[in-house]
């Protein structure tokens, strides 16, 4: 836990970016702890979180993640 830096807390990302799910623990985290390193591709902005679609035992599924629990995977 700790104190949050102010980049990680207003990153941006762009539809299509490809991104990690690191939760912040100092903040709540909404969804179960086995999104934990989950990898999946940004769909939409909403307010200030993104949807995310992450492959969930083969399916598609989408999640309302906001930015500080994701990190940009760079290609």
């Amino acid at each position: 836990k700790g104190k949050i830096s102010f980049t990680r807390y207003f990153q941006k990302f762009q539809p299509g970016d490809a991104v990690a799910v690191a939760r912040e623990l100092s903040i709540v985290f909404p969804y179960s702890k086995r999104l934990q390193g989950r990898t999946g591709k940004v769909v939409a902005k909403r307010g200030s979180a993104y949807y995310v679609e992450i492959s969930d035992l083969g399916k598609s599924k989408k999640y309302c993640i906001k930015p500080v629990h994701l990190i940009k995977i760079k290609n």
